[in-house]
């Protein structure tokens, strides 16, 4: 019952400063934070991945919703969902067998800092590349991609930091 509080203290916590706080914020008129991505990678690792996949899409949509961005926002987090499991196998080198003990702040800094970059550059690249949707906005959508997912990785990180310094 623990495990089914957190994801739900998590899923609305996220839910909620995405569509409060920080879709309101716009540095230098285009960098925006997208921490609810945070969803995706704190989420316990597990072999029936259809309630998560379920959960992030809920999210993803929820939160199109509030923003009226047309689905974009599910897609994006739903594609780093879906890849989740990949960039586990090949980062962190775990099998199957490993995702029940699998904790994100047990592993190598070095390590973390890679998966979480790749998913944040994953999911940023897909939002502004579908919310653009032209090839002539290229370089914007490279140029957004890179200063909102610094931006993000930036608060991310900052934000770990500082909640596991309390506990």
């Amino acid at each position: 019952m623990n495990r089914v509080i957190y994801i739900a203290f998590l899923f609305l916590s996220l839910l909620f400063l995405q569509v409060f706080v920080f879709n309101n914020i716009l540095f230098l008129g285009y960098i925006n934070p997208y921490l609810y991505i945070a969803f995706v990678i704190f989420y316990p690792l597990q072999k029936e991945r259809y309630l998560f996949l379920f959960l992030t899409f809920l999210l993803g949509i929820s939160i199109d919703f509030f923003s009226d961005s047309g689905g974009i926002n599910a897609f994006a987090l739903l594609f780093i969902a879906y890849i989740r499991l990949f960039l586990v196998r090949v980062i962190f080198k775990k099998t199957e067998q490993d995702y029940l003990l699998f904790n994100l702040h047990q592993e190598p800094f070095g390590k973390v800092f890679n998966y979480v970059i790749i998913l944040i550059l994953i999911h940023h690249f897909i939002l502004f590349s579908l919310a653009n949707f032209s090839t002539q906005n290229f370089l914007s959508v490279l140029t957004n991609t890179l200063y909102s997912s610094i931006f993000t990785a930036v608060l991310f990180f900052l934000g770990t930091f500082i909640i596991r310094k309390k506990k």
